[in-house]
């Protein structure tokens, strides 16, 4: 038998070769081509359990968070924590409770802990107070240390960060995060997963980010090995202040380069190439995959930018110890809603309340991170030592460590203007490829592992620009 490679180059990796005749069982197109349909034909089950698992989101239910969180008057950090029915203590004791019942729910499978620490002689936290996290672990059944995380912000404020006890509803910062983080929580714990998955509610965010300073921290100390962050705050408005209302796109923020990077690691940055490669950048990118996969009418707008311009969020603290990390928000934002004493100035109404959040865009968003917590989950982890060669020649090179679970491997390649993974080759459980007449210079390159249901890691960029493992 004989196949006409020109067909079969355009269908593995989309591009054109020179149209010759070979023996098909000598082929690493063919081969390649066959890993791919078998990876293919494996994946429908997978496929379907994330398009139902994208379904299953009810935007009831986080109606029902939202209002529950925006009940207890005001969330913020410095709020009374003795009441049971306002102010941050009661907020974080109902999620602890909330997270506990879904536990119950399927046996006892998440390990609900509180992490705590005291900060004082802040900006924002001038007198000794006690910033609590409630967080959940499903532990994942064959890598528990490797960690995917969602978070959501339990605090709110209003127009002054240390007033803590005027009426603070966040209802949309980040009452529909948090509302989002808790619906993921109940949704992904009916599934076991290689990987643990973490369900998240930080505190202190507005007050300078110290819950995410805790779990970041707590992650280092106990080398967990994080895969990604999506940190989740603000997704469920739909109507800007600059008059757009859409409830069709979603922003993903990602930093270019760790913070952390040394001066050999960015000294070969230069000379390689990767300012848009780092960890968080694929992840972003394997997020925006995820919507084009499994969610209908939901397009990904990826911001090349830590965060807002000149603000923060709660993904920081993590990029900041160089662990990949994004934050998932709404495209339009409302600025009188957000950071805002509750009043009618104007004509105009102020304040973040529940008439601001469109519950089925937050269930829309809260499904985006549902899909890509499973699908990480269940990937093998991203291969690791992904290394390059290919100087002065008409060939490209790659080479990489083989890891747990993966049978398969893809290399993917762009231009370098590109935003997105442009080309692919499918490969069998290999360590290694060489692409002819691909040269170098002219692409950037990547490389994801595959499990044997054809769910993929995310891609990573060679040398130390791009590894996902700390």
């Amino acid at each position: 038998m004989l196949i006409d490679l020109t067909s079969a180059a355009e269908i593995g990796d989309g591009r054109r070769e020179t149209s010759r005749l070979f023996p098909v069982w000598l082929s690493p197109v063919f081969l390649g081509l066959l890993t791919l349909l078998g990876n293919l034909s494996f994946s429908q089950a997978s496929d379907e359990k994330l398009f139902a698992m994208a379904q299953a989101v009810s935007a009831e239910r986080i109606e029902r968070d939202v209002n529950m969180l925006a009940g207890f008057g005001t969330r913020h950090s410095l709020s009374d924590t003795r009441s049971q029915d306002r102010g941050i203590g009661a907020a974080r004791r109902w999620i602890e409770a909330e997270f506990a019942l879904i536990s119950k729910r399927c046996g006892g499978c998440l390990e609900v802990q509180i992490q705590q620490q005291v900060f004082a002689g802040e900006r924002r936290i001038p007198e000794a107070t006690e910033v609590v996290n409630v967080i959940a672990i499903l532990r994942g059944t064959q890598e528990p240390q490797r960690y995917v995380i969602m978070s959501g912000d339990i605090d709110s404020r209003v127009s002054d960060p240390m007033d803590s006890t005027s009426d603070s509803p966040g209802a949309n910062d980040n009452a529909s995060g948090m509302a989002g983080t808790l619906e993921a929580a109940r949704l992904l714990s009916q599934y076991r997963f290689p990987a643990s998955i973490v369900f998240a509610g930080l505190s202190g965010e507005e007050q300078g980010l110290f819950g995410g300073q805790i779990l970041a921290a707590h992650a280092k100390q106990q080398d967990w090995y994080v895969q990604g962050v999506l940190n989740n705050d603000m997704i469920g408005n739909i109507a800007g202040l600059n008059g757009v209302i859409n409830n069709t796109t979603a922003r993903v923020f990602s930093e270019g380069t760790r913070p952390s990077e040394s001066s050999a690691e960015a000294r070969i940055r230069r000379f390689t190439g990767g300012e848009v490669d780092s960890p968080s950048r694929n992840l972003a990118r394997y997020i925006d995959r995820m919507a084009d996969t499994y969610l209908a009418n939901l397009d990904i707008m990826m911001i090349y930018r830590l965060d807002r311009f000149g603000r923060g969020g709660h993904h920081r603290p993590f990029n900041d110890l160089g662990f990949p990390a994004v934050r998932i928000m709404e495209t339009n934002e409302h600025y009188h809603r957000q950071h805002q004493d509750l009043r009618i100035e104007n004509g105009i109404r102020f304040g973040d309340e529940i008439a601001g959040v469109n519950f089925e865009y937050a269930a829309k968003l809260t499904a985006l991170n549902v899909v890509t917590l499973a699908s990480m989950a269940w990937a093998p982890a991203p291969p690791e030592a992904v290394e390059i060669e290919g100087m002065v020649s008409a060939n490209t090179t790659l080479k990489w460590r083989k890891v747990i679970g993966a049978v398969a491997y893809k290399v993917y390649w762009r231009l370098t203007t590109e935003p997105q993974w442009h080309w692919f080759r499918a490969l069998g459980n290999v360590d290694s490829v060489t692409l002819e007449n691909i040269v170098i210079d002219n692409y950037f390159f990547g490389v994801a592992s595959v499990n044997e249901d054809g769910i993929e890691s995310p891609v990573v960029f060679p040398g130390p620009i791009g590894r996902f493992k700390r």
